[in-house]
C-alpha cells in the first residue's frame, strides 16, 4: 500500500474552478453588520452563512481578510445579520460595493444589542461573538444567537453568479 495521498496525485483546483463549483450551491443573501468603536455602523453582503448548533444556538459567517472593515468585526462583541427578502436585491448590490458609506440613506434600526439591522429583512439575527479564527484567506466568525425576529416573504437567492427567484 502506497503512502502517497490522493491529493498529492491530483492537480490543484484553480480559483475559477473553485468559484464555479461552489456557485452551484444556491444560497440566501445576508448583510452582516457591526458597530465600530465610535458607534458608526458598517456592513457587507455575505452569503457564506450557516447554522452550526442548536444547543447552544450558533451560526457562522466567513469574511475575507481583505474586507475593509474586518477589524471592526474582529473587535466587536456583537454582530448582526439581516436575511434579505426577494425585493432587497439593491441592498445586496449596495453592500457588496466598496468605497462608499453603505448605510447612508439605507433604512435600518438598532437591535437590542445595538447592532444595525436592515428594515424589511426576512430575518434579523443578533449574535454575541463566540469564536473567531483565520482559515485560508478568510476569518470564520462564530456567533451565539441572542435575538432573532422573522417576517413573512420570499428570500433573495443567489445561484451560479446570478440572483434567482423561487418558482411558485
Amino acid at each position: 500500500m502506497s503512502s502517497e495521498r490522493a491529493g498529492d496525485r491530483l492537480a490543484s483546483v484553480t480559483s475559477d474552478q473553485f468559484r464555479h463549483a461552489c456557485g452551484r450551491f444556491a444560497t440566501g443573501v445576508t448583510i452582516a453588520s457591526v458597530l465600530d468603536a465610535s458607534g458608526t455602523p458598517h456592513g457587507l453582503t455575505v452569503n457564506s452563512f450557516s447554522s452550526v448548533s442548536l444547543d447552544p444556538p450558533l451560526i457562522l459567517i466567513c469574511l475575507g481578510h481583505a474586507v475593509t472593515n474586518i477589524e471592526d468585526f474582529r473587535a466587536a462583541g456583537y454582530f448582526g445579520l439581516s436575511v434579505l427578502a426577494e425585493q432587497q436585491r439593491e441592498l445586496s448590490d449596495r453592500f457588496a460595493r466598496k468605497g462608499h458609506d453603505r448605510f447612508n440613506g439605507t433604512p435600518w434600526h438598532p437591535g437590542g444589542t445595538g447592532v444595525p439591522l436592515l428594515d424589511g429583512a426576512l430575518a434579523e439575527i443578533e449574535c454575541e461573538a463566540h469564536h473567531r479564527f483565520a482559515v485560508g484567506d478568510h476569518d470564520i466568525l462564530v456567533g451565539r444567537m441572542v435575538a432573532a425576529r422573522v417576517s413573512e416573504g420570499e428570500p433573495l437567492i443567489y445561484y451560479a453568479s446570478r440572483y434567482r427567484e423561487l418558482s411558485r
